[in-house]
């Protein structure tokens, strides 16, 4: 009896558990609209110099929390740790190998989020690395290719609901 219960799979206009809207098809069987939250614009230069420089680095730490916070909701089939990846740089930032993964993961998730939104993918994870050793660049260029995501949904605030492409 339990199995001829409906489930949030099968009953349109419900949310599914991969953060989309169960939709009926044509043929008549239950197709998943992927939805995800819309993220923030930032201005790059205020990330990777300003709001760094004026708060001694800890803007940096909140930055990097955020755009993971963000990039989880967006596309809810990639889980993320927001937590997490700000640990590695807290207590591991020493080992500097550390950072420089922690980096190439964001730099994939960003790529991800890019395709996610229909958008040609032109995040480099390698770039979001090894840009970290040219005087901080990294958080400049990560932050101008989450921009290129936000844009793909203009007029959307952040944290609405958008639709991802794929």
């Amino acid at each position: 009896m339990a199995d001829t219960q409906p489930t949030a799979a099968s009953v349109p206009g419900v949310q599914s558990p991969a953060g989309g809207v169960v939709e009926p098809t044509a043929a008549g069987a239950p197709a998943v609209r992927l939805s995800g939250l819309a993220m923030k614009r930032r201005g790059p230069v205020a990330v990777w110099l300003g709001l760094t420089l004026i708060t001694l680095g800890i803007y940096q730490l909140v930055w990097y929390f955020k755009i993971h916070k963000e990039l989880q909701e967006f596309d809810r089939r990639r889980p993320l740790s927001p937590g997490g990846s700000v640990l590695v740089l807290i207590f591991l930032g020493w080992t500097v190998i550390a950072p420089l993964i922690s980096f190439n993961n964001t730099g994939k998730a960003i790529a991800n989020a890019q395709r996610a939104a229909g958008l040609p993918v032109t995040c480099s994870p390698a770039a979001s690395m090894w840009l970290a050793f040219v005087f901080g660049l990294n958080t400049w260029y990560m932050q101008r290719q989450l921009n290129l995501v936000v844009e793909a949904y203009p007029g959307a605030a952040p944290g609405t609901e958008v639709s991802l492409a794929a």
